[in-house]
């Protein structure tokens, strides 16, 4: 019976590193890109050029929240699975070894 304690903590330790480098890399870019597509929301919606009202207003706001969103799922998912494979692959190459010394004593 294969364990999966090392794709665990391998994952645990991606989902730590995607949270600091969504924090270092992701946080500002996904706001930027939010804002932009925020801003051309809100053109289509009210009409260029935005006024200082309270709707463009809210739809840029929202839209930077939903870039920062997507960043850090993307950060932080894509590097947790990444870790859980590189543990995952560490937990298989192990268990064959174990099979392999079984078959050796037999």
């Amino acid at each position: 019976m294969k364990t999966t304690e090392m794709a665990k903590k391998i994952a645990y330790i991606g989902a730590g590193a995607g949270i600091v480098l969504f924090a270092l890399i992701g946080l500002l870019p996904g706001s930027f890109l939010g804002g932009v597509i925020g801003l051309n929301i809100a053109g289509w919606l009210v009409g260029l050029p935005l006024s200082s009202d309270l709707l463009p207003r809210v739809i840029v706001a929202l839209s930077m929240l939903g870039g920062i969103l997507v960043s850090g799922i993307v950060f932080i998912t894509g590097l947790t699975f990444i870790g859980w494979l590189i543990g995952y692959t560490i937990d298989s190459v192990r268990s064959k070894k174990g099979v392999e010394a079984e078959v050796k004593i037999k």
